[in-house]
């Protein structure tokens, strides 16, 4: 039979290197994927070969822990090979989308990955996929759709949602594949992941691998429902449970499953009951595992079936099947012998940025007249909207409504729900989806209702998009708005800034303009950089300054730190609302102060303002939130290290108390500081 485009080549290659030890046929049939499917005699000449590659594959990782070779937590899917094979052999690698767990060894081996890079993976060695920077379990091939999992369980499936989603929106006819355990079917984001591919009607198959055990806790203390495939009824897709021991149960179900996908595009759940007769990893010895439930796994063991299948279904020999094996552990052995020859990480040849390089870019020069800032947001998103067909604006009431400052009014009107798309609340499982999609092409801005909000997405957002071109090579070109800041009497929920927060997760890039131009500029160099870009919108602003657009198209030009006023005395260093306060002040003052705005506050430009501050020997820095919560400490601990022998006093830091933002205006107005403060604090420093 005739392999389908997008097979792996390397898989093929290996059953044709066993062709010769097969007596009774001509050869192994090639591996073929979805739309068409194996005979089931087929099936066996190519399932019990890989099952039994796995698995040895498996037990030499155990052997290199236990010899010192392997480092870290080694996981094994011994026992799992039935439903690693039958859910990952229909897939077409790099053309669908997928994310598999720690227990899939196979299902790598399938979708693309070699014995010899998955053993470089273990050992951490230079030709490892993540070239040694992440454990042995988190890796893929993120440039070919095999997204690498991270442990935070519960945060993947939403990132293939959203890559599955806009490679069909492109017109592909991409499918997505999405495992996840029993245990991790207990998180939130999981439900989020499912509800979204349910209402967008993405074209996914989540797989449920319940082996019983999440580490070492039972299913009994996981979930009440008969069935864990029940969970599709609160979506309205389908939910089937089947024996994961079964290979060809495993295969002909995903196939049914992506027949029914393809005919009527639409998210199913498939819960595969398999079972691991081996610990979480190689450090835990199962004891939790009653010693006759563990017979009873070791009965079902799916390699001893599919070895018989083979000989009985597949036709084969005793001879053939024997002759095969060998075959395989010589194929093991040069793959681990290569690996072992392979030299260690040199750290001085390591690429230690967490940051994509950015292409230089001229753009279409933008001018508008006074605007206020919160008709920048909307012009910049439109200029990056008409200008780029692969950019999409997601998040809540972000349609019709024209999100909750009015900041999209009108965006849907023009570029339809296509493009300015409404979500479900669920912010974790969007920042997942906005991740899926930067990896197939589309540029998504996603837009907080509030900062505030954001802290939904520490795991998402700070870990794993945070780290993914360190971790895959790959850029997260994401653009996030937060709509941040208190002066509007909203309470200690949606007035926070949160800049301090989102500082301390490498690979975040962040912005927070004061201006109307500055704000135009911040939104259009977070959209063309390759990294994820956060710009802070101070809500007080939106509406209350304004200001002309001059944009001359150099983005080069965007990415410093702004100076409004110059003076000789004191340099002051103010965030967001706060440059228009520390202005203020400076009009009142009998000093001549020298006003910035880092405007870039990760990775922060700071080499201008430390020669301001050589020249004047005084430094405060003016931020609206708690002293502990922002970037204030950080900014004066960096240029007293500089500039230290220039200052002639005590930098100071004027900022809110460290406590939540009080919500009566009176309580609030206290609370944040004001030029009245910022003066006080001047003067104090003389």
């Amino acid at each position: 039979m005739r392999a389908c485009a997008g097979k792996g080549p390397w898989v093929d290659e290996a059953l044709s290197r066993l062709a010769f030890t097969r007596i009774d046929r001509p050869s192994i049939p090639e591996i073929v994927h979805f739309p068409q499917r194996s005979s089931r005699e087929d099936f066996y000449a190519v399932a019990y070969p890989l099952m039994f590659l796995s698995r040895r594959m498996d037990e030499r990782m155990v052997e290199l822990f236990k010899k010192g070779y392997v480092k870290g937590t080694v996981t094994t899917g011994v026992g799992n090979e039935a439903t690693a094979l039958g859910m990952a052999l229909p897939f077409r690698p790099g053309r669908d989308v997928v994310s598999i767990m720690h227990r899939d060894l196979l299902g790598h081996l399938l979708l693309g990955a070699t014995p010899h890079q998955l053993f470089c993976q273990y050992m951490a060695n230079v030709e490892s996929t993540t070239h040694g920077r992440e454990g042995n379990a988190h890796h893929g091939d993120a440039a070919r759709r095999r997204f690498p999992m991270i442990s935070h369980l519960g945060k993947m499936p939403s990132l293939v949602v959203g890559g599955t989603w806009a490679a069909r929106r492109q017109g592909e006819d991409a499918l997505g594949l999405s495992i996840i355990g029993d245990g991790g079917s207990s998180t939130g984001e999981f439900h989020e992941s499912l509800n979204v591919a349910a209402i967008h009607k993405v074209p996914v198959l989540f797989v449920i691998e319940n082996n019983y055990y999440s580490f070492s806790t039972p299913i009994g203390a996981q979930y009440t429902c008969e069935c864990l495939s029940d969970r599709a009824k609160g979506f309205n897709i389908v939910g089937r449970t089947i024996d994961g021991t079964d290979p060809w149960l495993v295969y002909s179900s995903v196939c049914d499953a992506l027949d029914a996908i393809h005919a009527d595009p639409g998210p199913q759940l498939l819960e595969c009951v398999t079972l691991r007769l081996q610990g979480h990893a190689v450090y835990d010895n199962c004891e939790y595992v009653p010693d006759e439930l563990m017979r009873k796994w070791r009965a079902q063991d799916p390699l001893p079936a599919a070895r018989r299948k083979m000989r009985e279904e597949g036709g084969f020999s005793e001879d053939s099947i024997a002759a095969i094996e060998n075959g395989v552990e010589e194929m093991i052995q040069e793959a681990l012998d290569s690996a072992l020859r392979v030299a260690r990480p040199d750290p001085a040849r390591q690429n230690w940025s967490v940051f994509a390089p950015a292409a230089e870019s001229e753009l279409e020069p933008f001018r508008a007249p006074q605007v206020k800032n919160g008709e920048a947001v909307k012009k910049a998103q439109e200029y990056l909207l008409s200008l780029n067909p692969q950019a999409f604006l997601m998040g809540l009431d972000i349609g019709s409504y024209g999100s909750a400052f009015k900041t999209c009014k009108g965006l849907i009107d023009r570029f339809g729900p296509e493009r300015v798309i409404d979500m479900p609340l669920c912010e974790p499982a969007l920042m997942g989806f906005a991740l899926g999609a930067s990896q197939l092409g589309l540029k998504p801005i996603f837009e907080f209702q509030f900062a505030d909000f954001s802290t939904e997405t520490a795991t998402q957002l700070g870990l794993n998009i945070g780290t993914w071109y360190f971790r895959t090579g790959c850029p997260a070109p994401i653009l996030v708005r937060l709509p941040c800041g208190g002066g509007l009497t909203m309470g200690c929920f949606h007035s926070g800034e949160f800049e301090g927060l989102w500082s301390r997760f490498p690979g975040l890039k962040m912005l927070y303009p004061a201006t109307a131009q500055e704000t135009f500029e911040a939104l259009v160099a977070g959209f063309y950089d390759p990294n994820p870009c956060l710009v802070f919108e101070h809500k007080l602003l939106y509406w209350s300054k304004s200001g002309p657009i001059d944009f001359d198209g150099d983005i080069s030009k965007i990415w410093r730190a702004r100076q409004y006023r110059e003076g000789a005395d004191l340099t002051i260093v103010a965030f967001g609302a706060m440059v228009y306060e520390a202005l203020a002040a400076a009009q009142k003052s009998e000093k001549s102060l020298d006003v910035w705005n880092p405007f870039v506050l990760s990775p922060m430009p700071l080499a201008p303002i430390v020669e301001s501050v050589r020249k004047t020997g005084r430094l405060l820095v003016v931020q609206e939130c708690g002293a502990t919560q922002g970037l204030g400490e950080m900014v004066i601990s960096r240029i007293a290290r500089e500039a230290f022998s220039a200052l002639k006093a005590p930098p100071q830091l004027v900022a809110a108390p460290d406590m939540p933002i009080p919500f009566a205006p009176e309580l609030e107005c206290h609370y944040r500081p004001n030029s009245d403060k910022i003066l006080a604090a001047v003067e104090a420093m003389f």
